[in-house]
């Protein structure tokens, strides 16, 4: 339903090394990079061939905003939550069950460097 989202963010080069060791778990990589001719700069991540989820040089949301990426294993949300952590993002939420959500719903949450609350989920039967 979604093609890509596209965020911005308040300190590009932190954002950027952020998402790329804290998505790297879930097989999420840094696919494309570049400035446009106004000087905002852009970062897509996601699996070849396009990009799903972009950041950009900008002024962030003030009030609310969630990404949820799909995890393929309960370990990988595992996972994304340790590198998310040690890239220096804020603990939301460790990974766990999450049944009010959906049967087998596993997540964990963190907050980005922008305060963005960020998710890994799996739906796989521990």
């Amino acid at each position: 339903m979604i093609h890509h989202v596209d965020v911005a963010v308040a300190n590009f080069e932190r954002s950027r090394e952020f998402y790329r060791r804290a998505l790297e778990p879930l097989s999420l990589g840094l696919l494309m990079e570049f400035r446009r001719d106004d000087g905002t700069m852009l970062a897509g991540f996601g699996r070849p061939p396009d990009p799903e989820f972009w950041i950009r040089s900008g002024r962030p949301v003030a009030e609310w905003l969630h990404v949820a990426f799909h995890a393929e294993t309960r370990q990988a949300v595992d996972a994304f939550h340790r590198a998310a952590l040690a890239a220096g993002a804020k603990d939301n939420g460790a990974p766990g069950e999450r049944p009010r959500y959906a049967e087998n719903y596993y997540a964990a949450y963190v907050l980005d460097p922008d305060g963005h609350n960020v998710e890994a989920v799996c739906l796989e039967a521990a």
